[in-house]
């Protein structure tokens, strides 16, 4: 799935195209904003009025990424390549661990 590349390599593709402060702020926000969505998207088959919560969430981490994106001018990654979806996810967990 990864082409051969360590997830060091994916990470550190993805760090270069996140140099800027504000950049990697809304990402260290956004991205567990929609990782925490899914999982609540899921539990609100089982609980009242948790879809609002789960979909706000989720629309609010993307428009951060997006918005942030718009004004660097450069496109996500995950544009080019779906597999920097996943990689968002590894990167962060990367940075909050101090690892990136």
């Amino acid at each position: 799935m990864m082409k051969g590349r360590s997830w060091d390599d994916w990470i550190a593709r993805y760090a270069q195209s996140h140099q800027k402060p504000l950049n990697r702020l809304t990402h260290l926000i956004g991205i567990p904003m929609i990782g925490l969505s899914l999982p609540l998207a899921l539990l609100s088959v089982f609980v009242a009025d948790l879809w609002p919560w789960a979909l706000g969430l989720f629309m609010a981490g993307w428009a951060l990424q997006f918005i942030d994106h718009w004004i660097e001018g450069k496109p996500p990654e995950f544009l080019s390549d779906w597999r920097f979806l996943f990689v968002g996810a590894r990167w962060w967990l990367a940075k909050v661990t101090g690892r990136a």
